[in-house]
C-alpha cells in the first residue's frame, strides 16, 4: 500500500495507491481512515474505483452504506474516482448522486476533478 500526498492550499489530500481491493468490510474503512489521520494528518482520502471491492457497489449488501456512515460520523471526506458508467442501476446512481450533493463522500470520474472538489 503506497500514499501519494497532493498538497492544497492550507491542507492535503492522500491518494491511496495499492494493487489490493480495500473496502471489504466497515473495519477497512476505519483503519484506512486511521492510518491517513495519523501518517499525514489528513481528513481527505482518494481512492481509486478499481481498488474497491465490488460487493461495495452491490447496494443490497449494505457495505456502501456501512463505510460512507463510518466516513460521515468521523468527518473525513471520501473521493472515489473512476468510471462508473457500468453501473447502471437506478438505486446505485441516486446513492451517487445524493452522496455528491453533500461533497463529503464524492464518486468522480478522475483525480483531477477529486483535488478540483477538495480545495473548495
Amino acid at each position: 500500500m503506497k500514499f501519494i500526498i497532493h498538497n492544497l492550499n492550507n491542507t492535503s489530500a492522500i491518494e491511496l495507491l495499492t494493487d489490493e481491493k480495500c473496502f471489504q468490510s466497515e473495519q477497512d474503512a476505519l483503519d484506512l481512515m486511521a492510518n491517513v489521520d495519523y501518517q499525514f494528518n489528513s481528513r481527505k482520502i482518494i481512492v481509486h474505483k478499481e481498488n474497491v471491492d465490488e460487493n461495495f457497489f452491490n447496494l443490497r449488501t449494505g457495505l456502501a452504506g456501512g463505510i460512507l456512515q463510518k466516513f460521515t460520523n468521523y468527518k473525513v471526506r471520501l473521493a472515489i474516482v473512476g468510471d462508473f458508467t457500468n453501473y447502471s442501476s437506478k438505486s446505485f446512481r441516486d446513492f451517487m448522486y445524493e452522496s455528491n450533493k453533500n461533497k463529503l463522500i464524492m464518486f468522480l470520474p478522475d483525480l483531477d476533478t477529486a483535488l478540483k472538489e477538495f480545495e473548495s
